[in-house]
């Protein structure tokens, strides 16, 4: 578990699938997440959850995101996990539009970088984030994040952006 003043980061559970089933079924989230929305029914998605939950990929940490009195309010994670290259990717929503544009976002991207740089030997994060999403971008650049290249996926434009051990432990002093 990691907590900070506002957020809880802890292992999912299958009682937050409803949540990111109807997350995940939401369009506005999809296309702010460059990913289809989902459309087949919430009994297989439960079970295909299930199964994720059981059997977790190795080089992948997820976290459901909570208020400190209990309110799921979105999903973090940190995967792609390279530790011959030292180096792991984040991604971050925040499914409950009554937290956004509140600090929760900067406030649990600030303690996942925090808990992988102090409990891992990792020495870069990286991550990716739409183009047109000024205040994703915000939000990376307050955590110490900056821009280190474009791509284009599956149709998508995307700012790639970064933060180095060496850059956050000065952050630290």
């Amino acid at each position: 578990m990691i907590t900070s003043s506002r957020i809880v980061l802890r292992d999912k559970t299958t009682a937050d699938a409803w949540d990111d089933y109807a997350w995940e079924t939401d369009p506005e989230l999809a296309r702010l997440d460059a990913a289809p929305v989902l459309t087949f029914p919430y009994s297989q998605y439960l079970e295909d959850y299930t199964e994720e939950l059981l059997h977790p990929w190795r080089n992948n940490h997820q976290f459901a995101i909570d208020t400190p009195e209990g309110t799921h309010i979105g999903n973090c994670s940190y995967y792609n996990i390279d530790k011959i290259k030292g180096e792991t990717e984040l991604g971050i929503m925040i499914g409950d539009r009554d937290y956004w544009d509140k600090g929760y976002g900067e406030e649990v991207v600030c303690a996942l970088v925090d808990h992988i740089f102090r409990w891992t030997n990792l020495d870069r994060i990286h991550l990716k984030t739409l183009n047109w999403n000024i205040r994703a971008q915000s939000c990376f650049k307050k955590c110490g994040f900056t821009p280190c290249g474009r791509m284009e996926r599956s149709g998508y434009k995307f700012i790639l952006m970064e933060l180095h051990r060496e850059k956050w432990e000065k952050g630290q002093s």
